[in-house]
C-alpha cells in the first residue's frame, strides 16, 4: 500500500472530484481524477489504483439511475468501446499518454468552441450508428489509455440535449460496461498488484461519497444550466489535456 501522505492529499480530492462528475455530470470533469494524482504517483499506476474505485462508483451509479437511460444509444456505444478497449490493449506498449491527451484535449477544444461560438446546426442530432460506432470506439481507446473517455462520449452525446437525467443515466451505464471491459486487459498487463490493490482499497469508501453528492448536484440544478456547465467541463478539461500534453512534448 501506498504510505505517502502527498499522494492522498492529491487522491482524495481527485477521487470525490471523480465520483461528483459521475454521479451528476456525466464524466466531464473526471477525467481530472489521474492527472491529480499523477502528480504523485505515474499515471499508469493512477489509472490501475482509480478502476476499481470507479467499478464501485459504477455500483452505486446504476442504483442512483436505474430506471434512467437510453438503451439505443447504448447498444451502439457499447460494443463500439469494446472495441476501442482492445485496441487500446493491442496498442498499449507503443501509445504515449502524452498523444493520447493531446489528441482528445484539442478534439474536446474543437467541440466545445463550436458550442460557445453559436455554431450549433438547427435542431438536434439523432441517434447515429456510424457517429456513436466512432465515437464510442474513441471513447473506449481514451479511456483504457487514460481514464479519459468522457470527452469522445460528450461530442456525440451531449448535441442530442436528451433530459439531463437520462443523459447522466446513459453516461453512468455506458463507463460500467466501459469499466468492466477493461478489467481483464489490465490483469493480463499487470496493473492489479498488491500495492495498488490495497491502495485502492484504501480510498473505496469515498467512492459512494463522491457518487452521491453528484446525485444530489446534479437534481439542484435546472436543465439549461446543467448543459452549459457540461461545456464549462469539456472546455476545461481540453485545456488542462492540451496543457499537459504540451508540457511533456515540449519538455
Amino acid at each position: 500500500m501506498i504510505e505517502d501522505p502527498w499522494f492522498y492529499a492529491a487522491a482524495i480530492p481527485a477521487v470525490l472530484i471523480v465520483g461528483i462528475s459521475k454521479g451528476g455530470f456525466a464524466a466531464g470533469f473526471g477525467i481530472l481524477g489521474v492527472p491529480l494524482m499523477a502528480l504523485v504517483i505515474s499515471p499508469i499506476q493512477a489509472a490501475a489504483i482509480l478502476l476499481p474505485i470507479l467499478l464501485v462508483m459504477d455500483v452505486v451509479g446504476l442504483w442512483a439511475y436505474r430506471r434512467n437511460f437510453d438503451l439505443p444509444n447504448l447498444k451502439i456505444l457499447i460494443p463500439a468501446a469494446a472495441i476501442g478497449i482492445f485496441i487500446g490493449w493491442m496498442t498499449a506498449s507503443s501509445v504515449r499518454e502524452d498523444h493520447v491527451a493531446l489528441i482528445v484535449g484539442l478534439v474536446a477544444l474543437a467541440f466545445a468552441a463550436d458550442f460557445w461560438t453559436g455554431q450549433k446546426r438547427k435542431g438536434t442530432p439523432e441517434r447515429s450508428v456510424r457517429k456513436g460506432g466512432f465515437w464510442g470506439a474513441i471513447a473506449g481507446f481514451t479511456s483504457f489509455v487514460a481514464h479519459a473517455g468522457g470527452p469522445p462520449f460528450q461530442v456525440y452525446m451531449l448535441p442530442q440535449r436528451l433530459d439531463k437525467t437520462l443523459y447522466v443515466g446513459t453516461s453512468v451505464v455506458f463507463f460500467w460496461a466501459v469499466n468492466l471491459i477493461k478489467v481483464p486487459p489490465y490483469i493480463a498487463l499487470g496493473q492489479f498488484d498488491t500495492t495498488n490493490l490495497l491502495t485502492a482499497l484504501v480510498l473505496m469508501p469515498l467512492a459512494p461519497i463522491g457518487i452521491l453528492l453528484g446525485v444530489r448536484l446534479h437534481h439542484l440544478i435546472p436543465e439549461e444550466p446543467f448543459y452549459k456547465l457540461c461545456y464549462v467541463g469539456v472546455t476545461l478539461v481540453g485545456l488542462k489535456l492540451v496543457y499537459d500534453a504540451a508540457v511533456s512534448l515540449l519538455g
